[in-house]
């Protein structure tokens, strides 16, 4: 009878440790897959807040390109400015489209970010250039690998259309 009890003991023992196994990993799991989910989020803001997506149309007009991790303008910038301005001068109908673009390193959130600032830089120059905010839109951040040339992957492209 004893024996029945040891054997029974030892059963029920093994089963709650895997019964606390189980329970540990569920509970792992889910704070990792929430921890996960957590870092994105920003991403998720910053295309909350993008109007509904405008297919792009012929090729770009101008491209400016950013230092890595940077958003502020290149020393080129007014003459491109000039050149955007002076297509939507042709055709007052059409509107400025602005999309930009981030390699794969660092972070997807503030890679979004960064790429959303250099966009924004670019709309406020061609705002204080004369052109109305109305008639800049902006698409949502695009991931590039950019080719052989790494500062291709952190560009604003602009198009008039």
């Amino acid at each position: 009878m004893q024996e029945d009890d040891d054997n029974q003991n030892l059963v029920l023992g093994i089963l709650f440790g895997i019964i606390a196994l189980v329970v540990g990993l569920v509970i792992g799991l889910s704070v990792y897959v929430t921890g996960q989910n957590r870092a994105p989020a920003p991403v998720a803001a910053v295309v909350a807040e993008e109007e509904p997506e405008i297919a792009e149309v012929g090729e770009a007009l101008v491209k400016f390109y950013f230092e890595s991790g940077k958003a502020e303008l290149p020393a080129g910038a007014p003459d491109e400015i000039a050149k955007v301005i002076a297509k939507l001068n042709e055709d007052p109908s059409k509107l400025v489209l602005l999309s930009g673009y981030h390699d794969e390193t660092g972070g997807a959130a503030v890679n979004a970010e960064v790429a959303k600032a250099r966009a924004v830089a670019v709309k406020d120059a061609l705002v204080a250039a004369g052109l109305a905010a109305d008639k800049v839109k902006m698409r949502k951040p695009a991931i590039t690998l950019g080719g052989a040339d790494a500062a291709e992957a952190r560009r604003v492209e602009v198009r008039v259309q």
